[in-house]
């Protein structure tokens, strides 16, 4: 038994938007499910909740993220073409469509409680080393954020890592990004304020491989469908 997997935690049926967008983009979904990340606990010999907590104590140890987070070449069927991003918030996972029915999976961090969104975006702009400017909404919640209200330098320190592709609809930014971290154990968690965030590896690769312009599907249960501000 290897030390950690994604485990099925609980099932719920999906909402009306989560269902139709699965229908249309995942061959044989007929129902949604809410995956919670789970680690083996070797002590007491149980699955126990993946906690940002367990999370932190896993880095440290082993200086990486668990081995299902990791990037990895998968089959993945799906009538979407290549060069689609789709992304699996309730188990965590970015895929991007490849041909022959095989994608490559990342693993994610998303949206903590309240955060979490879906919808159908597009990849409207890139940059590396990205400006992080909190938005309005974070600058309300978060005093310590206003002091890079007129943005913060890309860099080793800035929360948006290595690399940013910035989210679109109809063609207008959406706030969101799929960007990299300055916390690489947060990676398997929902954690984030609604961006998708990645090892700064990962998102490196991504970057490399995504044309401006990409399909952003972004599935997760409960969520509510994002049309654009």
């Amino acid at each position: 038994m290897t030390l950690f997997q994604i485990s099925k935690w609980k099932m719920a049926k999906p909402a009306a938007a989560a269902a139709t967008l699965i229908a249309c983009v995942m061959a044989g979904a007929a129902m949604a499910q809410t995956f919670g990340t789970q680690i083996y606990d070797h002590v007491n010999k149980r699955w126990v909740p993946y906690t940002p907590q367990a999370a932190v104590r896993y880095y440290r140890a082993h200086g990486k993220t668990p081995e299902e987070f990791q990037r990895q070449l998968v089959t993945f069927r799906t009538a979407e073409k290549p060069g689609t991003i789709i992304i699996d918030g309730d188990r965590h996972f970015l895929y991007l469509v490849l041909p022959n029915f095989q994608a490559i999976r990342y693993g994610i961090g998303v949206g903590r409680d309240g955060f979490g969104w879906a919808g159908i975006v597009e990849v409207g702009q890139k940059r590396e080393w990205p400006t992080w400017t909190p938005p309005a909404e974070m600058i309300a919640r978060d005093p310590e954020a206003a002091k890079w209200k007129n943005g913060m330098p890309g860099g080793e320190d800035n929360p948006l890592g290595a690399r940013a592709m910035y989210l679109y609809v109809d063609g207008r930014d959406s706030i969101y990004r799929i960007h990299g971290t300055t916390e690489p154990w947060s990676i398997g968690l929902n954690i984030s304020s609604g961006c998708i965030r990645m090892n700064n590896e990962d998102v490196i690769d991504l970057y490399e491989r995504v044309e401006v312009g990409a399909k952003v599907i972004v599935l997760m249960q409960g969520a509510a469908l994002y049309k654009g501000v």
